[in-house]
């Protein structure tokens, strides 16, 4: 028994040593070319502007749908080629609102179509492949509904299709309410270091990246010779992504362009939204890594794939590392020779010690000043802890199952800078899974407990932050569940609808 806990504690350690050491990889390409800047080889003329399509995908959004709307009809483009697609399959009143905005935007002189589906076959997918059959545009820029684009969007953006081999250009996110929480706070740390670090270390080194769903521009050519939208998987941004680069296609990474978006504003929401993330992506991997393996590309760009789609598997792992915590230290206490399991210190610091530089460059790079990411740090890393659960289940279920079922994530509408809103919104699901993570939570609470009766000091500060995880994960989730305005099932259509209109300065809100 000592035996086969030794080997599948540092077996594990091992699998998550050599994803941190890919992040630590990824970190030294960013440095490699630090402060370097993205700029189009030439640029249109006036006269020369391409037709350009807007699209908005929306199910649902009854507190931002008219928020998205004016803020892209505020656009600085030429009216002529502007076209903007409100691509609606809501069934509460949403359908109402947009319907109202996009006449009235019409009487204004604005080319604006509401194009409303009432199957929602094929989900956003779907959706923004029936917009494309009938959009004027030869570039299509789409944006999710918790955005607020600013009036340049199109025009930081559209220069880099001079160039006829781009497919895809992506702009970074920033964060509308990245202060209103501690969670809030962890979510921008999480999301800074993938579009400051990550995205830009793939470009940079040419590695193959994904477009994220919302605030790219896409020309359509691209789309369709790359087969188009498909909804066999519910990461159809990532999906058609890998599969335009394998077919030649150029993709740029802009992070001096911004776009503002709403963070998920619940722990129910967030932990939806990231279970989405983690299952489309491993269904990509099943759906496409052997391809990518198999086709005339490099290999480090083969290794970076594999990685990059795989990555949601490290949750598992982090769950099983969780559960051998008791076990190990019992082993340990066994032991004659403890020392000889000493080989987990270095394991622990390629994993810890490459998470902690990413997120704290990242957060200095974009911010400026290094203490506050590292005050961030210890919550931001023990939520990604007491995600493992959550994550790692939707990662076994994407590698596996087939549901492709796409399950928005609610938005309120909340903005840094004003109120709270108070308009009824919706709220994430309780998932079945959180009784999991607040036993999870117990466990490692029990095993810290222990650890410091038997003065087991090497494993305290790894459990600290397994035990803050999970039962902050779990007791947040439950929390929100036990309030009734917080416990709405999103799918529910909402039953009233903001009273007043306003129009948001998209550039007031960048945080």
């Amino acid at each position: 028994m000592q035996t086969l806990v030794i080997v599948l504690y540092l077996v594990t350690l091992g699998v998550l040593a050599l994803y941190g050491v890919h992040r630590g990889a990824l970190l030294l390409m960013y440095l490699r070319h630090r402060g370097e800047r993205t700029t189009p080889l030439s640029r249109y003329a006036e006269a020369d502007l391409p037709r350009v399509t807007v699209q908005l995908p929306m199910f649902n959004e009854l507190c931002v749908a008219e928020r998205l709307i004016d803020a892209v009809a505020q656009v600085d483009y030429p009216r002529d080629r502007l076209e903007i697609q409100v691509l609606d399959d809501s069934t509460d009143a949403t359908s109402t609102i947009a319907r109202s905005r996009c006449d009235a935007l019409r009487q204004e002189g604005l080319d604006i179509a509401y194009l409303h589906r009432s199957d929602r076959s094929g989900y956003k997918a779907g959706a923004l492949e029936a917009g494309m059959k009938r959009a004027k545009g030869e570039l299509m820029l789409v944006f999710d509904a918790d955005f607020v684009p600013g009036p340049s969007i199109i025009r930081d953006l559209v220069h880099f299709f001079r160039d006829p081999s781009v497919a895809m250009t992506q702009a970074r996110w920033t964060h509308l309410n990245r202060d209103r929480s501690a969670l809030t706070r962890c979510q921008a740390m999480l999301l800074d270091g993938h579009f400051v670090i990550e995205h830009a270390a793939r470009y940079r080194c040419e590695r193959f990246f994904n477009f994220n769903g919302t605030a790219g521009m896409w020309r359509k050519a691209a789309i369709i010779d790359a087969g188009g939208w498909q909804h066999d998987t519910i990461t159809e941004d990532m999906d058609l992504s890998y599969r335009a680069q394998l077919a030649g296609w150029k993709f740029i990474y802009a992070p001096h362009v911004s776009a503002p978006a709403e963070l998920p504003g619940d722990m129910n929401s967030f932990k939806g939204q990231q279970a989405r993330w983690a299952k489309g992506s491993m269904q990509t991997a099943r759906k496409l890594l052997g391809r990518i393996l198999r086709a005339p590309v490099g290999y480090k760009v083969k290794i970076e794939a594999a990685f990059h789609l795989t990555n949601n598997l490290a949750y598992v792992f982090l769950l099983v590392l969780a559960a051998l915590q008791l076990p190990n230290m019992w082993v340990r206490r066994q032991m004659e020779h403890p020392e000889l399991l000493m080989l987990d210190a270095p394991l622990f610091l390629a994993t810890c010690g490459s998470v902690a530089a990413f997120y704290v460059v990242g957060h200095h790079d974009l911010y400026g000043g290094y203490w506050q990411a590292i005050k961030r740090l210890p919550l931001t890393m023990a939520l990604g802890i007491g995600l493992s659960i959550n994550n790692g289940r939707a990662a076994v279920e994407g590698l596996f199952g087939r549901d492709v079922e796409f399950v928005r994530t609610p938005k309120r509408g909340d903005v840094d800078a004003e109120p709270r809103s108070g308009a009824l919104g919706y709220r994430g699901r309780w998932p079945w899974h959180n009784t999991l993570e607040l036993a999870f939570g117990l466990y490692c609470t029990a095993t810290l407990v222990l650890a410091i009766a038997t003065k087991s000091w090497a494993s305290v500060p790894f459990l600290l932050l397994f035990c803050a995880g999970f039962t902050y994960v779990g007791l947040a989730s439950l929390f929100e569940a036990l309030r009734p305005e917080l416990a709405q099932d999103d799918s529910a259509p909402a039953a009233q609808a903001p009273s007043t209109h306003s129009s948001p300065n998209p550039q007031s809100m960048l945080s």
